[in-house]
């Protein structure tokens, strides 16, 4: 005696396992698995291109050459809508003039070298030494205010005492 029919299981047929709307669902993962291997933020876009043909599916079943257009329509559509406002969420970078301005603008650091109008000296700013220049003569040891860059190159003045 069989125990499938003992049982009255029915065998699980592969058939019946990968269904149309499974195998988009597999294909959005095979694409969503690739994004974090090819960062681009594009292959996402097929991924959820690729989840709207399955839920679509779910629904209504429609032949393979509308399947592919809506996953290739879809895909194309989200990438175009949603791509530069999703990467802004995602990978925000503040502008180097922001950070400039919220980390050294205004700032006191001290000269380690004399600086003198046409030349270069050194300050300590957050443990670092600096190159910089002023059009103040700053001495050895005085605090300054930090007003600007120019590259690498810190713009200070001499920090007056109020």
């Amino acid at each position: 005696m069989d125990l499938n029919a003992v049982l009255k299981v029915k065998p699980i047929v592969m058939k019946e396992i990968l269904t149309a709307p499974v195998i988009w669902f597999i294909i959005g993962f095979v694409f969503l698995v690739l994004e974090f291997m090819l960062p681009g933020l594009i292959l996402f876009f097929f991924a959820v291109g690729a989840w709207i043909v399955a839920l679509v599916l779910l629904f209504s079943p429609i032949s393979i050459n509308i399947q592919l257009l809506v996953f290739i329509g879809s895909s194309v559509v989200t990438i175009l809508l949603f791509r530069k406002w999703l990467q802004g969420l995602l990978w925000h970078r503040n502008d180097s003039r922001e950070i400039l301005e919220e980390e050294f603008l205004g700032r006191t650091a001290v000269a380690d070298t004399n600086i003198l109008p046409g030349e270069n000296g050194k300050v300590s700013f957050k443990g670092t030494t600096w190159d910089a220049k002023s059009e103040d003569v700053i001495l050895q040891g005085n605090n300054v205010t930090i007003v600007g860059n120019d590259s690498i190159l810190l713009i200070v003045k001499l920090k007056t005492t109020t």
